[in-house]
């Protein structure tokens, strides 16, 4: 394991005003934010339910043929969920995380150290990955597109650490009209949740203000960190005027987002604990059923854009 610098999840005032300025700075301040609190907020574990989804997203847009591959990177790591549910799925034998926030590194080294698995870790940009020419078979990642500033740039570095006919695997990245309703049916759950919360008898359901606070001063970044949204067909040319050959994108997600995103942003707004097994059962299965109608109905007849998550893949060509 690398030794990186220490996290910083209390900026100052001055380095978030600064931020504003600076697309990458934002990241690190608000991924090292999040980073003692990402899996709970995003109900990230590392069991069969998230080795199943992680597992589903990949073979959604590839196959397995190439399984267990011999080495695997992840970009924009954050606490390892989508590359150490993948190696435990049988993905690959060792594993590399990435991340600009060294927050999430150190997150992501000590989830797989705990899971007993071979992965090292390096604080990393995108478009500068600090590995030599063929080093990888597969290199995979989980809603880290849209944060790169240069996702074109971003996608030849991928081409040039994979080895000759090695397979990259993005996923969970927001479409233009996903990102749309997504993002106003999160913000009226949010004012909803802190709106009601605050009535005596709900007092208990109600997260002390002043981690409402700074999770309002954290989710200010968002706005930063947040890049781009993607049409799946524009994000195919962009893998391929970067050189990769065999892209293909596909979406998923479209009432299942409808649910998912009140449903996260409502967890987030309460105490941590407060909502129990039963209500993550009740959003996991929920999830899984209308996930099911998405891919069995809409999709015969909802546009691919207006899913809400972006999935691609490409090779690069052998020899």
């Amino acid at each position: 394991m690398s030794k990186d610098p220490a996290p910083n999840p209390h900026a100052s005032a001055e380095e978030v005003e600064a931020a504003w300025q600076d697309r990458k700075l934002a990241n690190v301040l608000y991924h090292d934010w999040e980073a003692g609190s990402y899996d709970d907020k995003w109900s990230i574990s590392y069991d069969e339910r998230c080795i199943s989804y992680a597992a589903g997203r990949f073979r959604r847009i590839a196959d397995d043929d190439g399984w267990p591959y011999e080495r695997a990177l992840e970009l924009g790591s954050g606490t390892g969920f989508f590359l150490l549910n993948l190696m435990q799925a049988g993905l690959a034998k060792r594993g590399a995380v990435t991340d600009l926030s060294p927050g999430m590194v150190a997150a992501a080294l000590r989830n797989a150290e705990h899971l007993g698995l071979d992965v090292e870790g390096r604080v990393a940009d995108a478009e500068r990955i600090p590995y030599e020419d063929n080093s990888f078979d597969v290199v995979v990642g989980h809603a880290v597109l849209h944060h790169i500033p240069d996702v074109e740039l971003a996608f030849r570095e991928v081409l040039r650490v994979l080895k000759p006919g090695g397979r990259f695997v993005f996923a969970g990245e927001p479409t233009k009209v996903g990102d749309f309703y997504a993002r106003r049916l999160g913000n009226l759950t949010w004012k909803a949740t802190t709106a009601v919360t605050r009535i005596p008898a709900l007092q208990g359901w109600r997260r002390p203000q002043a981690e409402l606070d700074e999770s309002s001063r954290a989710a200010a970044l968002e706005a930063v960190v947040d890049i781009h949204v993607f049409d799946p067909a524009e994000l195919e040319s962009t893998a391929r005027r970067a050189g990769a050959q065999d892209v293909r994108a596909a979406t998923e997600e479209f009432t299942a987002a409808m649910l998912g995103w009140p449903v996260r942003t409502f967890d987030a707004a309460v105490p941590p604990g407060k909502l129990g097994w039963g209500w993550a059962m009740f959003a996991y299965r929920s999830w899984q059923r209308l996930s099911w109608l998405d891919d069995t109905v809409m999709s015969r007849f909802v546009p691919r854009g207006w899913f809400y998550n972006a999935l691609v893949t490409g090779t690069k060509r052998p020899g």
